[in-house]
């Protein structure tokens, strides 16, 4: 099967999966066994039948749940994400907002991971059971082990309330204005209109969030990184390899990296997710204005809208990564793509 064909194929079942995503969610999110109009009216309110019928047909819930999943779905194929409740704003412009926050602390934790997770995995293998091996391997105990919120808070008390070494929690301090909006990532737009004071001051303030936010997958990637390019060491063609004379860097770098790193593919895909959706504590921390606070706030006034709309995003954007990994794959191992 040609590259071209086997991307297709993963490209074709998108809108299939995005429609399931859309059906799961919506089902999971009307069984919460609440009345979501009891978070924005008084109690008075509730107990007056008209305001409460009124408020029910303006926001669909007087309809059936199968017509509110039609009437959702054909908003959702024009872009509208419905009104949220608890912001009175289209939920679109909401996550306009907040997911550009939350993609940059995203990929900057996923930078991290990928930058310390590979060869912290790389030198554990190479130096096996020798003290590199043992220091790698500490590191990423650690950061599989160690909690979120105390890695958070004790990296604050250290590093911006005793050493001062780093500022505190924000995206920028407070006496600098964001830079022109472009793609919403202060990094990449101060970088665009050229405000390098404004790009070593967000970057500054990213550094402390994407390592506490990263430090969980860099631990796994170490770690599946070891044992793949172990296992591949351990091949007849990496004996062979061994056998004329080449160095072991030689050998890691022309032979067995490129076969160890495919298990290692889908743990950084599968990565990408869990950083998106698990950054509710580290924004939560640092008071970073991304999707989390969004959806924290979303969950607690039970806004429906908003929730679905912040699955979505991140659903959708975690099979763009797994396609990616998939594509990636079929570049790694032709054997995959030959196989379908």
């Amino acid at each position: 099967m040609q590259l071209w064909q086997y991307i297709a194929r993963r490209i074709i079942l998108l809108p299939i999966l995005i429609v399931g995503i859309t059906l799961l969610a919506f089902i999971v999110s009307h069984l919460v066994p609440a009345d979501p109009l009891g978070m924005v009216l008084s109690e008075r309110a509730m107990n007056n039948p008209d305001i409460v019928a009124a408020y029910r047909a303006r926001w669909g819930y007087d309809q059936p749940l199968a017509k509110q999943y039609v009437v959702y779905v054909e908003n959702l194929a024009r872009g509208d994400l419905g009104e949220s409740i608890a912001t009175q704003h289209p939920v679109l412009k909401d996550l306009q907002q907040f997911f550009p926050a939350t993609l940059e602390l995203t990929l900057a934790a996923m930078m991290f991971t990928i930058f310390f997770g590979i060869p912290l995995g790389v030198i554990a293998a190479i130096y096996r059971d020798h003290w590199p091996d043992h220091a790698a391997r500490i590191l990423a105990l650690v950061g599989v082990s160690v909690p979120v919120f105390w890695l958070g808070l004790l990296l604050l008390n250290v590093f911006y309330f005793h050493l001062d070494w780093l500022p505190g929690p924000g995206r920028l301090d407070a006496n600098l204005p964001p830079p022109p909006t472009r793609t919403g990532l202060y990094t990449i737009d101060s970088l665009l209109a050229g405000q390098w004071e404004t790009f070593k001051n967000a970057l500054a303030h990213l550094f402390l969030p994407a390592l506490v936010l990263g430090a969980y997958t860099m631990g796994a990637v170490s770690r599946m990184t070891r044992s793949s390019l172990l296992d591949v060491l351990d091949q007849d063609y990496m004996r062979t390899a061994k056998a004329k004379g080449l160095s072991n860097w030689a050998q890691i770098v022309r032979h067995a990296l490129r076969n160890a790193l495919i298990p290692t593919i889908t743990i950084v895909g599968l990565a990408f997710g869990d950083l998106m959706s698990g950054a509710v504590l580290t924004e939560t921390i640092f008071s970073w204005p991304g999707m989390g606070r969004y959806a924290v706030t979303a969950a607690s006034y039970l806004d429906l809208q908003a929730i679905m709309g912040v699955t979505i995003i991140i659903a959708t954007t975690y099979i763009l990564v797994n396609l990616m990994a998939d594509i990636a794959y079929g570049l790694l191992d032709p054997r995959i793509r030959i196989g379908g």
